[in-house]
Protein backbone atom coordinates (compact mmCIF):
# COMPACT_ATOMS: atom_id res chain seq x y z
CA UNK A 1 0.00 0.00 0.00
CA UNK A 2 3.26 2.25 0.46
CA UNK A 3 4.38 2.11 -3.03
CA UNK A 4 0.48 2.91 -4.52
CA UNK A 5 0.89 6.34 -2.45
CA UNK A 6 4.64 6.77 -3.80
CA UNK A 7 3.22 6.28 -6.81
CA UNK A 8 -0.50 8.89 -6.67
CA UNK A 9 1.66 11.07 -5.33
CA UNK A 10 3.82 11.44 -8.23
CA UNK A 11 0.72 10.89 -11.00
CA UNK A 12 -0.68 13.42 -8.82
CA UNK A 13 1.84 16.38 -8.56
CA UNK A 14 3.77 15.88 -11.84
CA UNK A 15 3.29 14.09 -14.99
CA UNK A 16 0.80 10.87 -16.09
CA UNK A 17 0.34 10.44 -20.14
CA UNK A 18 -3.44 9.07 -19.11
CA UNK A 19 -4.14 12.40 -17.43
CA UNK A 20 -6.51 15.33 -18.92
CA UNK A 21 -6.79 18.85 -16.99
CA UNK A 22 -10.00 20.97 -17.47
CA UNK A 23 -11.55 24.30 -15.87
CA UNK A 24 -13.78 22.05 -13.80
CA UNK A 25 -11.88 19.03 -13.16
CA UNK A 26 -9.30 16.27 -14.26
CA UNK A 27 -10.00 13.20 -16.54
CA UNK A 28 -8.30 9.87 -17.14
CA UNK A 29 -7.91 7.88 -20.38
CA UNK A 30 -6.77 4.87 -19.21
CA UNK A 31 -9.40 1.99 -20.67
CA UNK A 32 -9.29 0.23 -17.22
CA UNK A 33 -10.63 3.31 -14.84
CA UNK A 34 -13.80 2.47 -13.74
CA UNK A 35 -15.41 6.48 -13.32
CA UNK A 36 -13.34 7.94 -15.86
CA UNK A 37 -12.16 10.46 -13.14
CA UNK A 38 -8.71 11.37 -12.33
CA UNK A 39 -8.78 10.74 -7.88
CA UNK A 40 -6.73 8.55 -5.68
CA UNK A 41 -9.79 5.93 -5.65
CA UNK A 42 -10.33 5.45 -9.78
CA UNK A 43 -6.78 5.43 -10.66
CA UNK A 44 -5.90 1.98 -11.89
CA UNK A 45 -2.10 2.90 -11.50
CA UNK A 46 -2.18 3.63 -7.94
CA UNK A 47 -4.14 0.77 -6.44
CA UNK A 48 -3.33 -2.83 -6.27
CA UNK A 49 -6.38 -4.04 -5.78
CA UNK A 50 -8.33 -3.16 -8.17
CA UNK A 51 -11.56 -4.09 -10.92
CA UNK A 52 -13.67 -2.30 -13.57
CA UNK A 53 -16.10 -4.19 -15.91
CA UNK A 54 -15.82 -3.68 -19.89
CA UNK A 55 -17.45 -4.61 -22.84
CA UNK A 56 -16.44 -6.56 -26.36
CA UNK A 57 -17.91 -7.42 -29.13
CA UNK A 58 -20.97 -7.30 -27.18
CA UNK A 59 -20.15 -9.28 -24.31
CA UNK A 60 -19.50 -8.21 -20.22
CA UNK A 61 -16.07 -9.27 -18.48
CA UNK A 62 -15.23 -8.22 -15.41
CA UNK A 63 -11.58 -7.30 -15.00
CA UNK A 64 -9.54 -7.72 -11.48
CA UNK A 65 -6.06 -7.26 -10.17
CA UNK A 66 -4.64 -8.45 -7.54
CA UNK A 67 -1.77 -7.92 -5.36
CA UNK A 68 -0.04 -11.39 -5.71
CA UNK A 69 -0.18 -10.57 -9.82
CA UNK A 70 1.64 -7.26 -9.45
CA UNK A 71 4.63 -8.63 -10.50
CA UNK A 72 3.88 -10.53 -13.23
CA UNK A 73 2.63 -8.29 -15.91
CA UNK A 74 1.39 -10.02 -18.54
CA UNK A 75 -1.28 -11.90 -15.98
CA UNK A 76 -1.57 -9.05 -14.22
CA UNK A 77 -5.76 -8.66 -14.96
CA UNK A 78 -8.08 -11.59 -14.71
CA UNK A 79 -10.28 -11.86 -17.01
CA UNK A 80 -14.24 -13.13 -16.28
CA UNK A 81 -17.13 -13.40 -18.61
CA UNK A 82 -20.29 -12.09 -16.98
CA UNK A 83 -23.97 -13.43 -17.85
CA UNK A 84 -26.01 -11.45 -20.40
CA UNK A 85 -29.09 -11.30 -18.03
CA UNK A 86 -28.44 -8.82 -15.78
CA UNK A 87 -29.84 -10.29 -12.57
CA UNK A 88 -27.17 -12.88 -12.96
CA UNK A 89 -24.48 -10.75 -14.03
CA UNK A 90 -24.89 -8.84 -10.86
CA UNK A 91 -25.15 -12.27 -8.61
CA UNK A 92 -21.54 -12.96 -10.55
CA UNK A 93 -19.78 -9.46 -9.38
CA UNK A 94 -21.04 -10.31 -6.24
CA UNK A 95 -19.87 -13.42 -5.71
CA UNK A 96 -16.27 -12.48 -7.21
CA UNK A 97 -15.83 -9.08 -4.80
CA UNK A 98 -16.73 -10.22 -1.92
CA UNK A 99 -14.08 -8.97 0.03
CA UNK A 100 -13.67 -5.81 -1.99
CA UNK A 101 -14.02 -2.40 -0.71
CA UNK A 102 -17.78 -1.07 -1.31
CA UNK A 103 -16.57 1.57 -3.33
CA UNK A 104 -15.28 -1.22 -6.09
CA UNK A 105 -17.94 -3.17 -5.82
CA UNK A 106 -21.25 -0.24 -6.33
CA UNK A 107 -19.04 1.15 -9.44
CA UNK A 108 -18.56 -1.97 -11.31
CA UNK A 109 -22.60 -2.86 -10.69
CA UNK A 110 -23.42 0.70 -12.38
CA UNK A 111 -20.56 0.41 -15.24
CA UNK A 112 -22.85 -2.84 -15.68
CA UNK A 113 -25.87 -1.60 -15.89
CA UNK A 114 -24.44 1.94 -18.46
CA UNK A 115 -23.14 -1.05 -20.69
CA UNK A 116 -26.08 -3.91 -20.53
CA UNK A 117 -28.40 -0.47 -21.64
CA UNK A 118 -26.09 0.93 -24.48
CA UNK A 119 -26.10 -2.57 -25.59
CA UNK A 120 -30.17 -2.93 -25.33
CA UNK A 121 -30.21 0.76 -27.31
CA UNK A 122 -27.86 -1.01 -30.07
CA UNK A 123 -29.95 -3.59 -30.96
CA UNK A 124 -32.75 -1.98 -31.30
CA UNK A 125 -31.52 0.60 -34.06
CA UNK A 126 -30.09 -2.13 -35.91
CA UNK A 127 -33.62 -3.54 -36.38
CA UNK A 128 -35.26 -0.38 -37.27
CA UNK A 129 -34.49 1.25 -40.40
CA UNK A 130 -31.83 3.48 -40.91
CA UNK A 131 -30.32 6.24 -43.34
CA UNK A 132 -27.04 5.18 -45.95
CA UNK A 133 -24.87 8.30 -45.48
CA UNK A 134 -23.71 9.08 -49.12
CA UNK A 135 -20.27 10.85 -49.95
CA UNK A 136 -21.61 13.55 -52.16
CA UNK A 137 -18.61 14.24 -55.21
CA UNK A 138 -19.64 17.70 -55.82
CA UNK A 139 -16.61 17.93 -58.11
CA UNK A 140 -17.77 15.25 -60.48
CA UNK A 141 -21.63 16.61 -60.26
CA UNK A 142 -20.65 20.09 -61.17
CA UNK A 143 -18.86 18.68 -64.46
CA UNK A 144 -21.38 16.63 -65.61
CA UNK A 145 -23.90 19.61 -64.80
CA UNK A 146 -21.81 22.02 -67.16
CA UNK A 147 -21.85 18.75 -69.74
CA UNK A 148 -25.61 18.61 -69.66
CA UNK A 149 -26.25 22.00 -70.04
CA UNK A 150 -23.49 22.61 -73.43
CA UNK A 151 -25.04 19.02 -74.91
CA UNK A 152 -28.30 20.56 -73.98
CA UNK A 153 -27.50 24.25 -75.90
CA UNK A 154 -25.84 22.48 -79.19
CA UNK A 155 -28.88 20.63 -79.47
CA UNK A 156 -31.25 23.62 -79.48
CA UNK A 157 -29.11 24.95 -81.66
CA UNK A 158 -29.16 22.19 -84.11
CA UNK A 159 -32.62 22.00 -84.30
CA UNK A 160 -33.43 25.71 -84.83
CA UNK A 161 -30.48 25.50 -88.03
CA UNK A 162 -32.24 22.41 -89.32
CA UNK A 163 -35.69 24.32 -89.10
CA UNK A 164 -34.37 27.49 -90.71
CA UNK A 165 -32.67 25.65 -93.38
CA UNK A 166 -36.02 23.22 -94.02
CA UNK A 167 -38.08 26.74 -94.56
CA UNK A 168 -35.55 28.27 -96.71
CA UNK A 169 -35.71 24.83 -98.91
CA UNK A 170 -39.72 25.33 -98.67
CA UNK A 171 -39.16 28.71 -99.91
CA UNK A 172 -37.04 28.01 -102.52
CA UNK A 173 -33.95 30.75 -101.95
CA UNK A 174 -31.50 28.37 -102.74
CA UNK A 175 -32.62 27.07 -105.96
CA UNK A 176 -30.35 24.43 -107.66
CA UNK A 177 -27.52 26.00 -106.69
CA UNK A 178 -26.44 23.67 -103.57
CA UNK A 179 -26.56 20.27 -103.04
CA UNK A 180 -28.19 19.10 -100.48
CA UNK A 181 -29.31 15.99 -98.83
CA UNK A 182 -33.34 15.60 -99.56
CA UNK A 183 -33.90 12.55 -97.05
CA UNK A 184 -33.91 15.35 -94.40
CA UNK A 185 -36.32 17.60 -96.34
CA UNK A 186 -38.50 14.70 -97.32
CA UNK A 187 -38.79 13.64 -93.42
CA UNK A 188 -39.73 17.00 -92.29
CA UNK A 189 -42.98 17.02 -95.06
CA UNK A 190 -43.77 13.39 -94.37
CA UNK A 191 -43.70 14.48 -90.34
CA UNK A 192 -46.00 17.76 -91.21
CA UNK A 193 -48.17 15.86 -93.60
CA UNK A 194 -48.87 12.93 -90.47
CA UNK A 195 -49.55 16.13 -88.77
CA UNK A 196 -52.01 17.49 -90.62
CA UNK A 197 -54.14 13.93 -91.27
CA UNK A 198 -53.60 13.51 -87.34
CA UNK A 199 -55.61 16.85 -87.03
CA UNK A 200 -58.25 15.76 -89.31
CA UNK A 201 -58.98 12.86 -88.60
CA UNK A 202 -59.16 13.63 -84.96
CA UNK A 203 -62.02 16.38 -86.05
CA UNK A 204 -63.81 13.86 -88.56
CA UNK A 205 -63.30 10.59 -85.61
CA UNK A 206 -67.07 11.15 -84.49
CA UNK A 207 -68.45 11.67 -87.08
CA UNK A 208 -67.19 8.66 -88.92
CA UNK A 209 -68.23 6.39 -85.74
CA UNK A 210 -72.11 7.11 -86.29
CA UNK A 211 -71.72 7.01 -90.15
CA UNK A 212 -69.62 3.60 -89.98
CA UNK A 213 -72.71 1.18 -89.82
CA UNK A 214 -73.88 2.13 -93.50
CA UNK A 215 -71.43 1.73 -95.43
CA UNK A 216 -70.65 -1.87 -93.63
CA UNK A 217 -73.97 -2.67 -95.15
CA UNK A 218 -73.71 -1.28 -98.78
CA UNK A 219 -70.29 -3.55 -99.04
CA UNK A 220 -72.66 -6.78 -97.75
CA UNK A 221 -75.08 -5.90 -100.70
CA UNK A 222 -72.26 -5.58 -103.27
CA UNK A 223 -70.49 -8.47 -102.55
CA UNK A 224 -73.65 -10.80 -102.40
CA UNK A 225 -74.22 -9.03 -105.61
CA UNK A 226 -70.80 -10.40 -107.41
CA UNK A 227 -70.97 -13.45 -105.80
CA UNK A 228 -74.44 -14.34 -107.48
CA UNK A 229 -73.54 -12.92 -110.81
CA UNK A 230 -69.99 -15.22 -110.85
CA UNK A 231 -71.86 -18.14 -110.00
CA UNK A 232 -74.32 -17.92 -113.06
CA UNK A 233 -71.34 -17.43 -115.08
CA UNK A 234 -69.78 -20.66 -114.09
CA UNK A 235 -73.17 -22.56 -114.99
CA UNK A 236 -72.95 -21.46 -118.62
CA UNK A 237 -69.21 -22.18 -119.23
CA UNK A 238 -69.77 -25.75 -117.50
CA UNK A 239 -72.76 -26.47 -119.94
CA UNK A 240 -70.77 -24.97 -122.72
CA UNK A 241 -67.69 -27.27 -122.29
CA UNK A 242 -69.71 -30.25 -121.42
CA UNK A 243 -71.38 -30.07 -125.26
CA UNK A 244 -68.40 -29.33 -126.97
CA UNK A 245 -66.91 -32.64 -125.36
CA UNK A 246 -70.04 -34.64 -126.52
CA UNK A 247 -69.35 -33.10 -130.00
CA UNK A 248 -65.91 -34.20 -129.71
CA UNK A 249 -66.89 -38.13 -128.95
CA UNK A 250 -69.44 -38.29 -132.02
CA UNK A 251 -66.77 -37.21 -134.36
CA UNK A 252 -64.34 -40.13 -133.11
CA UNK A 253 -67.75 -42.68 -133.36
CA UNK A 254 -68.34 -41.98 -136.88
CA UNK A 255 -64.76 -42.30 -137.78
CA UNK A 256 -65.05 -45.79 -136.01
CA UNK A 257 -67.93 -47.01 -138.08
CA UNK A 258 -66.44 -45.88 -141.36
CA UNK A 259 -63.07 -47.83 -140.83
CA UNK A 260 -62.94 -51.20 -142.19
CA UNK A 261 -62.87 -54.34 -139.84
CA UNK A 262 -59.16 -55.63 -139.09
CA UNK A 263 -57.87 -58.92 -137.51
CA UNK A 264 -58.00 -59.29 -133.68
CA UNK A 265 -54.59 -58.27 -133.32
CA UNK A 266 -54.79 -55.11 -135.43
CA UNK A 267 -57.66 -53.91 -133.33
CA UNK A 268 -55.61 -54.31 -129.96
CA UNK A 269 -52.95 -52.51 -131.56
CA UNK A 270 -55.42 -49.63 -132.37
CA UNK A 271 -56.88 -49.91 -129.01
CA UNK A 272 -53.78 -49.18 -127.85
CA UNK A 273 -52.30 -46.50 -130.32
CA UNK A 274 -55.86 -44.99 -129.76
CA UNK A 275 -55.20 -41.45 -128.14
CA UNK A 276 -56.67 -40.66 -124.71
CA UNK A 277 -58.38 -37.55 -124.25
CA UNK A 278 -57.79 -35.46 -120.78
CA UNK A 279 -60.00 -32.53 -119.56
CA UNK A 280 -59.07 -30.67 -117.03
CA UNK A 281 -61.20 -27.41 -115.62
CA UNK A 282 -59.62 -24.61 -113.22
CA UNK A 283 -62.25 -21.94 -111.65
CA UNK A 284 -61.03 -19.26 -110.00
CA UNK A 285 -64.05 -17.61 -107.86
CA UNK A 286 -62.68 -14.09 -107.66
CA UNK A 287 -61.86 -13.86 -111.43
CA UNK A 288 -64.72 -13.65 -114.17
CA UNK A 289 -63.01 -15.42 -117.13
CA UNK A 290 -62.10 -18.91 -115.63
CA UNK A 291 -59.03 -20.65 -117.31
CA UNK A 292 -59.83 -24.09 -119.44
CA UNK A 293 -56.60 -26.26 -120.29
CA UNK A 294 -57.34 -29.40 -122.95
Amino acid sequence: MENDDIVWSIINKSFCSFKVNTKTQRFCRNEYNLTGLCNRSSCPLANSQYATVREEDGNCFLYMKTVERSGFPRNMWEKVKLSKSLEKALRQINEYLVYWPGFIKQKCKQRLLKISQYLIRMRKLRLRRQKKLVPIQRKQDRRERRREEKALVAARLDSAIEKELLERLKRGTYGDIYNFPQVAFNKALEEEEDAEVNMEGDDYGEDGENEGEEPEEEIDEELEKELDEESDNEEIEYVEADSDLERELESESDLEDTEPKATNSVKDDNTRRKPRLEIEYETETLSKNPKRTV
